[in-house]
């Protein structure tokens, strides 16, 4: 399609935008799967659930279950050239192809908001480094009284939701892609200063060998568990982004040589991510195991004590903040472009009008996770208040469901046959599809189904994760 033509003629319904080229694709497909899952949950669960042992079995997963996964909504994508209602709907009418493709579709529309609710958070704490509150934000109590101001919480989600919506507004190319090509080198850039930094700190090297030495004597069950449910988050798999960016992937783009590109820079930001993280709050805090298992809180709260306690606290705390809403961004992007494609795809309207419902519905939403803490704190939901009820509603049972959908959609439906052929197209490479055929046949689906039942097992109480 012509680039310079505005917003790609995206009123004509026959004529689907398009990624200007494999790099144009990896780096908006990166920015997907480089996000808070990377550089928020990732750190935590990997001090968590054993540190070396934890990345291990994480990296085996990414190479098997992950590449599978990544390979076959791409190319189913890229083969429908439709977001995931219309894929999965091309293969036939039956309820349950119907179930999953709008699963996959509701997924993003469920997450960005409350995902956008933590960028406001990530770009207050930038604003305060930058007003140099570093002792300030290191103070106890200072995030839950942040999160329970009502109006300082709902105005900083404003301001990351409306930046969001307006580079979606703008289109693929100039805005998803244009954005995205920006932002990856500058997030590589900073990972690899901060991480610098990180691990030269004194007393930081116990920390790195904790996160990069696996030690069987910290390998649990619920080890594997973390590691398959942080593999969905973080490589943006069974959220219906892949399917959609899939779907603007030009035939002449190797899907494997593009999917196994993201799938190294996705991990590679990961692992440094934990070296930013765990090696500074061991130092910080002596090893102290928990310190470093302070779960969610530790890049709100421990953290900011870390850079409190560094001769360069503030300028270390203003390139992480950056570095952080850059990858928010890149995501929170990706994740909205997936539920404006599908509106665009089933309503049959232009995308100027599904990015703005696509918006609204965020700011409702939103506005529910972020009032959550403060005024609407008496409102919970099984126990949970809206943000938290979102994000295991969202990761713990419709992600997995949909991965197990996507699954069953490729074994038993098209045929692996299909895949490999989209995939080969063109003289593209599969180097490994035996991996493919038997992990999409058999072992994706069951490990899908381990997530499910692990996860809403912990949540009732029927087992401690």
């Amino acid at each position: 399609m012509d680039g310079g033509k505005g917003n790609f003629m995206e009123q004509h319904h026959h004529e689907r935008s398009t990624f200007s080229g494999k790099l144009g694709f990896v780096l908006s497909a990166a920015g997907a799967s480089v996000g808070l899952g990377n550089i928020w949950r990732f750190p935590y669960l990997a001090a968590k659930y054993g540190g070396g042992i934890f990345l291990l079995i994480y990296i085996i997963l990414a190479m098997t279950f992950g590449y599978s996964m990544i390979i076959a909504e791409t190319a189913l994508g890229r083969m429908t050239k439709k977001s995931p209602v219309g894929a999965f709907g091309k293969f036939g009418k039956s309820k349950w192809l119907s179930f999953g493709g709008w699963i996959n579709a509701i997924i993003p529309i469920l997450i960005v908001p409350y995902y956008s609710v933590i960028g406001g958070w990530v770009i207050k704490y930038l604003v305060e480094y930058v007003k140099g509150n570093t002792q300030n934000l290191a103070t106890d109590g200072y995030f839950s009284e942040f999160i329970s101001n009502g109006v300082s919480t709902e105005i900083c989600f404003l301001v990351f939701a409306l930046f969001t919506v307006g580079i979606i507004y703008a289109g693929v190319r100039n805005g998803v892609e244009r954005v995205s090509k920006f932002m990856m080198p500058v997030l590589v850039f900073l990972s690899i200063v901060i991480t610098v930094y990180s691990v030269t700190r004194p007393g930081a090297l116990e920390g790195v060998k904790y996160f990069l030495v696996p030690n069987l004597a910290n390998f649990s069950w619920m080890t594997v568990v973390a590691a398959m449910g942080q593999m969905f988050y973080s490589l943006s798999i069974a959220m219906g982004i892949l399917v959609t960016f899939g779907s603007y992937m030009k035939k002449d783009v190797s899907i494997e040589g593009s999917t196994t590109n993201v799938e190294i820079f996705d991990t590679a930001i990961a692992i440094m991510a934990g070296l930013m993280i765990i090696p500074a709050v061991f130092a910080f805090s002596g090893g102290d195991p928990d310190t470093l298992q302070a779960g969610p809180s530790l890049m709100f709260i421990t953290i900011p004590k870390v850079f409190a306690s560094m001769g360069l606290g503030t300028p270390v705390g203003i390139l992480f903040f950056v570095l952080v809403l850059c990858a928010a961004l890149t995501s929170s992007i990706a994740l909205t472009e997936s539920a404006v494609s599908t509106f665009q795809d089933e309503l049959k309207w232009c995308r100027q009008k599904s990015t703005l419902v696509v918006g609204g519905i965020m700011i409702v939403l939103g506005s529910l996770s972020s009032l959550g803490y403060g005024p609407l704190g008496f409102v919970k939901i099984i126990g949970m208040q809206f943000l938290d009820f979102f994000d295991f509603l969202t990761n713990s049972v419709m992600m997995p469901i949909a991965a197990l959908t996507t699954c069953l959609l490729i074994s038993r439906v098209i045929g692996v046959k299909k895949i490999e052929e989209e995939v080969t197209l063109e003289g593209g490479s599969f180097k490994r599809k035996k991996i493919f055929n038997f992990m999409i046949k058999y072992l994706c689906p069951i490990f899908a189904a381990i997530i499910l039942f692990s996860s809403v097992a912990n949540a009732f109480g029927w087992i401690s994760m």
